[in-house]
């Protein structure tokens, strides 16, 4: 087969699903005369994704097999000076993997959003919106350029504000859309300045032509300061991961888009969103991997992210609550291997955990709909004789999420320890600490959730609020996405739309891991993406000696730490959950303090909203009344016309047109000159 792509073939990749998404956005809402029912609009959306999903599937088999590459300009927008603006596609192992999990996921919740969304009001705009997300992701992992990469970054950004706030009837989803809006422009603004310095210094937006001056960006210093230029583009550059990816303390954004239906969190915290800031690090690892500075302090931040979100996870009622803390501590855990120049395992990790991830949360609203929208597990348990299909799917993703041998997120998470182990930065130790850690706190919660839901005394009919849900009843009688309420409050299975989706997502969660390692880590996959100085960063090639395959690297799990760890996590929340029920209040009330630091989320939002935002908002109106009001508005505008006025009233009693007032100033004027040279020039 040749070698080369067609970009014409590429190009339909980011187009289909757009194309759906306008037809479905227009055509099927108000704004369109509603010409397209529901069957239509979902049929046209799914189908465009899942053109994009084939198209992805052959380049990735022509990339892996074949050995095929892209990197071209499609269309260039203009020149400014030496600096081009342009629309193109750089097509590697990277991007070709990229397309694969968005698409696949994209295309798994399309077909689940049949079933959840049921006659939702909102139904084809629904459709539009997480068409148009797929459009945005698959623009900003195909880019050859910073300009392509920003647009990406910003349209994502912009679609997840419509997504979280889909029920803008919702305060809640109001406050959780604008609050996820707020706190990326933050990271963002740190991203557009890494952007920028690269453009000033580089003179190119391009990453092939950016890659190529590396050495000389990583020779100089930034003016003014001590520091290197590539350690501030590249802690810029990583700010701006810092809020996409939800890194702490940017991370106070994704638990609350919980709002947003259950599909949108699968779609944002699987494949999509949040895992935009992991890949853009791993695509400028040649600018990364000159600045230990700023690999150590991803290596902090990605090590605080996935221990002390997993605490928060532990004491979390909400069944969707539970998973999105489960993202953040897994978003660490990637963070944690770029900080390491281990860049390859954070992008496998990736993969891994957009399958399994994708199934929890498929499975929880699968769940959150069998219990008629109820929402808290402590009013779920003996779930599994109801709903099978999503008791084992999700028994087989929180298996794959904790690290169980054979199982795809067991290679990646524990390839990741190791990694961290075997880094020789200063800050490795701290964060093979919490990696570590991490993996009991994760087995914990992971299984508290399993436990409550699907074993032990069913609950759900002593629910104080029978109506509980992420969905408020609307003034038609019905939830928000569309199912009607039951007079029989026994749990059900879902339809064949939402259980379907489930079991095709088990496959990747439990083999691609066993599959894919060898090559993705330790091959040629990744070779024209991904660039490592092994001499200063030896993690990966120490790992290369310890792991000899898929099978051995099981077995050697039975020697090591992690194993344990996990089985410890499982057993303790079996003890506490279905053993012995009244430890866990036990232990509440003997650690109250603890248990309210974590109940407040270690008080971040009481900081933002009564620190960071009150002083923004004191800070604001000094500038106002200060600035604006009282220097621009009153020295400059106002003062600028009362000076004028005032001299034009002086000038005006001067000239004021009587002969004798002129003839009088004459003389005074004379009797001055005269004075003036008699007594000072004698």
């Amino acid at each position: 087969m040749s070698t080369t792509l067609s970009a014409s073939t590429l190009l339909a990749v980011p187009l289909a699903p757009l194309v759906g998404s306008a037809l479905a956005g227009i055509l099927g809402t108000k704004f369109g005369g509603n010409r397209l029912g529901r069957a239509a609009s979902h049929s046209l959306t799914i189908l465009g994704v899942l053109v994009a999903f084939i198209i992805s599937a052959l380049t990735l088999k022509s990339v892996a097999l074949d050995g095929a590459r892209f990197n071209e300009t499609l269309y260039e927008w203009m020149v400014i000076g030496g600096l081009k603006m342009e629309v193109g596609f750089m097509v590697d192992g990277l991007t070709a993997m990229m397309m694969c999990v968005v698409t696949f996921v994209s295309l798994m919740v399309h077909i689940y959003t049949i079933g959840y969304m049921e006659e939702d009001e909102g139904y084809n705009r629904f459709f539009a919106y997480i068409s148009l997300f797929t459009f945005s992701m698959l623009m900003l992992v195909m880019s050859n350029n910073l300009l392509q990469l920003f647009f990406g970054w910003e349209a994502v950004g912009l679609v997840s504000y419509l997504l979280i706030g889909f029920w803008y009837n919702k305060p809640t989803a109001i406050f959780a859309n604008m609050k996820a809006f707020l706190v990326n422009r933050v990271g963002d603004f740190g991203f557009i300045l890494g952007i920028g310095l690269i453009a000033a210094y580089a003179g190119t937006l391009n990453y092939t032509e950016t890659f190529a001056k590396a050495n000389e960006l990583g020779a100089m210093g930034f003016p003014g300061t001590d520091w290197m230029l590539i350690t501030v583009i590249c802690i810029c550059l990583f700010i701006g991961a810092m809020g996409k990816s939800a890194q702490f303390p940017l991370h106070v954004w994704l638990p609350d888009s919980m709002e947003g239906p259950t599909p949108i969190s699968a779609l944002i915290h699987a494949a999509t969103m949040v895992t935009a800031g992991i890949f853009m690090v791993a695509r400028m690892s040649p600018l990364f991997e000159l600045s230990d500075t700023a690999l150590n302090f991803i290596l902090v931040i990605g090590a605080i992210t996935a221990l002390f979100m997993g605490f928060l996870g532990i004491i979390q009622n909400d069944i969707k609550r539970v998973v999105a803390y489960s993202t953040l501590s897994q978003l660490g855990y990637m963070t944690v291997a770029l900080g390491a120049s281990a860049y390859s395992v954070a992008v496998f990790h990736l993969m891994t955990h957009a399958f399994f991830k994708a199934l929890l949360f498929l499975g929880a609203g699968s769940v959150i709909m069998g219990l008629h929208h109820n929402q808290d597990i402590r009013w779920m348990g003996g779930v599994r004789k109801y709903m099978p299909i999503t008791w084992i799917t999700f028994l087989l993703a929180s298996l794959a999420l904790i690290g169980t041998p054979l199982f795809s997120g067991f290679y990646s998470k524990d390839a990741i320890i190791e990694a961290v182990h075997a880094s020789n930065l200063p800050a490795a130790g701290f964060a093979s600490f919490a990696v570590l850690a991490g993996v009991f706190v994760t087995a914990f919660y992971s299984f508290r959730l399993y436990f409550l839901v699907f074993h032990g005394k069913e609950r759900y009919d002593q629910n104080p609020d029978a109506h509980h849900d992420d969905h408020h009843a609307d003034a038609h009688g019905h939830d928000d996405h569309g199912h009607h309420g039951h007079g029989d409050h026994k749990p059900h299975e879902s339809p064949w739309v939402v259980t379907v989706p489930l079991v095709l997502l088990v496959v990747p969660s439990v083999l691609i891991g066993f599959f894919t390692m060898m090559p993705m880590l330790f091959g040629d996959f990744f070779k024209d993406a991904i660039f490592i100085d092994a001499a200063k960063h030896p993690a990966m090639a120490e790992l290369k000696e310890m792991i000899h395959g898929p099978v051995a690297m099981a077995l050697h799990a039975l020697h090591t730490a992690p194993l344990y760890l996990a089985l410890a996590g499982v057993v303790v929340a079996w003890y506490m959950y279905m053993v012995n029920p009244a430890l866990p209040a036990a232990i509440k009330r003997a650690c109250m303090s603890i248990f309210n630091l974590l109940e407040n989320k270690y008080y971040l939002d009481w900081i933002n909203e009564n620190i960071v935002a009150r002083g923004a908002r004191a800070l604001g109106t000094g500038l106002w009344k200060g600035g604006d009001q009282a220097i621009i508005d009153g020295a400059v505008v106002n003062g600028s016309w009362k000076l004028v006025g005032r001299i034009s009233s002086v000038v005006r009693w001067l000239q004021s047109g009587f002969i004798y007032h002129y003839a009088l100033a004459m003389l005074l004027g004379i009797f001055l000159l005269m004075t003036y040279f008699v007594w000072f020039k004698r």
